[in-house]
């Protein structure tokens, strides 16, 4: 699926949503009018205003449904082609996956939305006690803040238990997206680090992996393989897994459908395998290396593969996780970026610096930020170019309280139903 048949189909999803959820609450307001007609019409009231609000409420209900209609079927047909488009890729993934019951990942993802509630809850709770306190009364004062401190606590805890349980594998994110994917290869032993929340000024729940897939996935689904008996995949790159002794076939395949590989060096002649055939087989611009903390260890042995030599002791900032970024021109000609260290002065132009200032309660300055930075250098002067590669990997936050607000909006729609039957 192209990127622009992509951004319709999530439009005409998102409109479907939005018109249904409309389309209840006018269900709803038609109901209450409904019984506010039969209350009044006992007691003699205005009637005719009751019977126009009554009207006018059953009518936009029902041209809303239409239009939830049409959505839904144009959403459906979208999702066929998105779905035939990645089905051979499907199939090379899917050979063998863990199996699990089919409760665990709707239950989990209950678990998620109530987290996201009341992470947001808690969330504007403090934001508003620490922001206009002076303006309330001081017992409000006095309940809100640890109040809202114990409820974003309880989220965050429900997040961390159920984020885990409901991450999608590669078959569904693959599915879900439509495009090519992007192919993350590692060291199975890179995935602790990988793993760690680096802890900031500001709120942060999503791991270095998962702000690092935030920003790929401006090019495609990131998929990546599982280690072999993990009880809990890691949140990032969604995982699939192959047998010991038949992987490399599989990965050989992912190569050629994949539009972009990225790939961690590290220990492990495994890992080396898929650096020699990437190069042996693949054209440069799909190849991107992160290179690791301790550069000297790869720099070496990358030397030997490659024409020109990329000098990467020399350019490699010296930081933990990824040090530099190397993608590759014509030729396999090596461009390398450096990490910068957390000490580096803000870049960014005024409107980059306006986004900063506004959402800066939000985004917390991590390594995957940095790194971020280094990807985008590196696949520009390679010629690939995205926008906001950077910004993706702040928002992670941004999204989080998002679908905490979405979740409170969504409660509206129970709360108008116990109204309506007069429970509320």
């Amino acid at each position: 699926m192209s990127s622009g048949l992509r951004a319709s189909a999530r439009l005409i999803t998102a409109t479907a949503v939005v018109t249904a959820y409309v389309a209840l609450h006018l269900v709803i307001t038609a109901g209450l009018d409904l019984r506010a007609r039969d209350r009044v019409g006992s007691t003699g009231g205005d009637q005719a205003a009751l019977e126009h609000d009554l009207g006018l409420s059953a009518t936009l209900a029902m041209w809303c449904a239409v239009a939830t209609g049409v959505f839904v079927v144009a959403a459906l047909w979208l999702r066929h082609r998105r779905r035939a488009g990645v089905a051979e890729i499907v199939e090379v993934v899917g050979r063998i996956a863990p199996s699990q019951p089919w409760w665990r990942r709707p239950v989990f993802l209950a678990a998620s939305g109530a987290g996201y509630g009341l992470f947001a809850a808690g969330f504007v709770a403090v934001s508003t006690a620490q922001s206009r306190g002076y303006q309330l009364p001081l017992a409000t004062q006095v309940f809100l803040l640890p109040t809202g401190l114990a409820v974003l606590g309880a989220g965050l805890l429900i997040l961390r238990f159920s984020r885990p349980r409901s991450v999608r594998d590669a078959v569904r994110a693959l599915l879900a997206d439509g495009r090519r994917p992007v192919l993350y290869l590692r060291s199975f032993a890179d995935d602790q680090t990988a793993a760690r929340v680096d802890d900031g000024a500001n709120l942060n729940i999503h791991s270095r992996e998962e702000q690092l897939a935030q920003v790929l996935r401006a090019f495609g689904p990131v998929i990546a393989v599982g280690k072999p008996g993990e009880p809990l995949p890691h949140l990032g790159a969604a995982r699939f897994y192959l047998p010991y002794d038949d992987w490399q076939p599989a990965v050989l395949r992912l190569m050629e459908l994949s539009q972009l590989i990225v790939l961690h060096l590290g220990p492990g002649e495994g890992l080396w395998w898929e650096v020699e055939q990437v190069i042996a087989t693949q054209p440069e611009h799909k190849l991107v290396l992160l290179a690791p903390g301790r550069p000297a260890d790869v720099a070496g042995r990358l030397d030997e593969l490659l024409p020109t030599p990329s000098r990467l002791t020399e350019v490699a900032a010296a930081v933990p996780w990824i040090s530099a970024v190397v993608a590759f021109g014509p030729d396999w000609t090596p461009h390398v970026y450096p990490v910068e260290p957390a000490s580096a002065a803000p870049r960014g132009g005024l409107a980059r610096r306006a986004f900063k200032a506004a959402s800066a309660p939000l985004l917390v300055i991590t390594p995957a930020r940095r790194v971020a930075r280094a990807v985008k250098a590196a696949l520009a002067a390679a010629g690939v170019r995205r926008r906001m590669l950077v910004l993706r990997s702040e928002a992670g936050m941004l999204v989080t309280l998002g679908k905490g607000l979405l979740v409170l909006a969504a409660l509206a729609l129970p709360y108008r139903a116990l109204q309506l039957f007069g429970i509320g």
